[in-house]
């Protein structure tokens, strides 16, 4: 509750005076609010490690931007952190015009400069890291894995595959006559899903 951007202290001693099957059932009005404010936070954080567009540059550094009414800043960091902990982390809240920060040791910091400001001031010391070079693919070896994870056979659904399939990729000469005799006979072909 304290990280919710309308707290006051009066809440917590609420808390401590209401029994907890009033605060459970939501039996008056203090305790929905209570209730009301510790979800607002749960939500705005879950949506902000849900949603939020990252990219990462050449230097370890990844970065995105945040909307973040709530004291929440911290929680998303880590949520990154614990998915990219050899990056360092750089989240821009527009609502408060300041740049959260973790490093790879899982420190945070939080500034009040811009966020292309603070990803150059900290690309300066860093080497380059090389993340996408080893994973370079062609446009058949993209297309060949995007068919495969749509065509499988104990999932039939011709409407959706023809759905996830984009539409341009259909003029594509390697989808009737090349991609398709690499898998089994299981598979149906593309051109049965035309007639």
């Amino acid at each position: 509750m304290p990280r919710h951007c309308n707290f006051n202290p009066k809440y917590l001693k609420l808390v401590h005076e209401l029994d907890e099957v009033v605060l459970r059932n939501l039996g008056n009005t203090p305790a929905k609010r209570i209730i009301q404010m510790i979800k607002e936070v749960y939500k705005e954080a879950y949506r902000a490690k849900q949603f939020t567009r990252t990219e990462i540059n050449d230097r370890g550094i990844l970065y995105g931007v945040v909307n973040l009414k709530h004291r929440v800043m911290d929680l998303v960091l880590l949520y990154f952190h614990d998915r990219w902990p050899q990056c360092v982390i750089c989240l821009y809240n527009e609502y408060d015009d300041s740049t959260g920060i973790i490093d790879e040791m899982g420190i945070i910091k939080q500034v009040k400069e811009p966020l292309k400001k603070v990803i150059d001031q900290i690309s300066i010391n860093r080497p380059l890291v090389p993340y996408f070079n080893d994973i370079q693919f062609s446009g058949k070896e993209i297309f060949e894995t995007l068919y495969k994870t749509q065509n499988i056979k104990e999932r039939e659904n011709p409407h959706f595959f023809k759905q996830m399939i984009p539409d341009k990729c259909f003029d594509l000469p390697g989808l009737r006559n090349g991609v398709e005799k690499n898998y089994s006979l299981k598979n149906k072909k593309i051109d049965e899903y035309f007639k």
